[in-house]
């Protein structure tokens, strides 16, 4: 038996582990409600997570397509940004599923051959990393962008409420 077909088999316990260690990352009120709530509409970040782990782990166990995983991980670190988590934190979730996969099999690959094939999965996740921090930051980009709009353009009507801004018309 190779590493992914011992992946496969366990796959269900993995993402179990690996949710409940992610969900983990947050306040204790907010992570009850996200374990508890299981309707994608009363929960809609639980249910992104759990949609979005499972096709991440589905891609680490291939060759993942850096377009199509961009996608899954795009929307678990979305919602991960705009709820202010460190960069490090942000992305621990990736982190967390080396820990689980480790925990599964740890017990199952004493075969070198086995360690290699983790050693090739870890790897894969690792490169993980590296496109979910781009997408991280462009998250962090854009809200900083919102957010100076947004105080340029309540100065501007403030200003302009007080009187304080005189419009000009172009001549032609």
């Amino acid at each position: 038996m190779n590493l992914n077909d011992l992946l496969l088999e366990k796959r269900s316990a993995i993402l179990q582990k690996w949710f409940d260690l992610i969900i983990e990352t947050y306040p204790e009120e907010t992570a009850k409600f996200l374990k508890s709530q299981k309707n994608q509409f009363s929960n809609p970040v639980g249910h992104t997570i759990l949609e979005g782990i499972e096709e991440i782990f589905n891609e680490v166990l291939g060759e993942p397509d850096p377009e199509k995983v961009a996608i899954y991980l795009d929307s678990i670190i979305r919602i991960r940004a705009i709820q202010e988590f460190s960069p490090s934190k942000a992305l621990s979730f990736l982190f967390l599923l080396k820990k689980v996969i480790r925990a599964e099999v740890i017990n199952e690959t004493p075969e070198y051959h086995m360690l290699e094939e983790l050693s090739v999965i870890e790897s894969r996740i690792d490169d993980l990393v590296n496109i979910s921090f781009d997408i991280y930051m462009q998250c962090r980009e854009k809200i900083y962008e919102l957010k100076a709009n947004e105080v340029k353009n309540w100065t501007y009507r403030l200003l302009k409420k007080t009187n304080m801004v005189k419009e000009y018309k172009a001549e032609c």
